[in-house]
């Protein structure tokens, strides 16, 4: 009934029982329509498991990319964490620090690790790292 209705949530949950059963088509097509509606989390599991993991599509870091930023939009802190991973394998790590930060104020411990890294390396100021523990802490609280 949900399904019909194009419910986002009922969608990604399809998805994500298709895709536990190993059928990747049918998972696909449920993730692609609830991200069609917006679905932040049905976006990061296209750019994850299909766009990057290549399961029943060929990997295409173009679509994983637009899928990241597109869940990053949404909100969704692991999206920004992973966009900040890709900058920081660029060397752009001003734009990687601004995605882990958006993060960590989102309350992603993993996050917190990276502008710590960059911060132990010289690549990110004492003011800011604090700024953003700060944040990460409001929002873990």
């Amino acid at each position: 009934k949900r399904l019909a209705a194009n419910d986002p949530i009922a969608l990604l949950q399809m998805g994500t029982s298709c895709h536990q059963e190993g059928d990747y088509e049918s998972s696909f097509d449920y993730w692609t329509r609830a991200a069609e509606l917006g679905d932040a989390t049905s976006h990061l599991k296209l750019a994850g498991c299909f766009y990057r993991g290549g399961e029943g599509v060929e990997k295409d870091q173009k679509r994983e990319l637009y899928h990241l930023e597109e869940a990053a939009i949404a909100g969704h802190p692991d999206a920004r964490y992973m966009l900040g991973n890709h900058e920081g394998t660029k060397g752009r790590f001003d734009r990687a620090a601004k995605h882990w930060i958006i993060a960590a104020s989102h309350g992603l411990d993993a996050s917190i690790e990276m502008l710590k890294k960059c911060y132990v390396n010289g690549l990110f100021s004492k003011e800011d790292f604090a700024a953003a523990l700060r944040a990460h802490q409001a929002a873990v609280d």
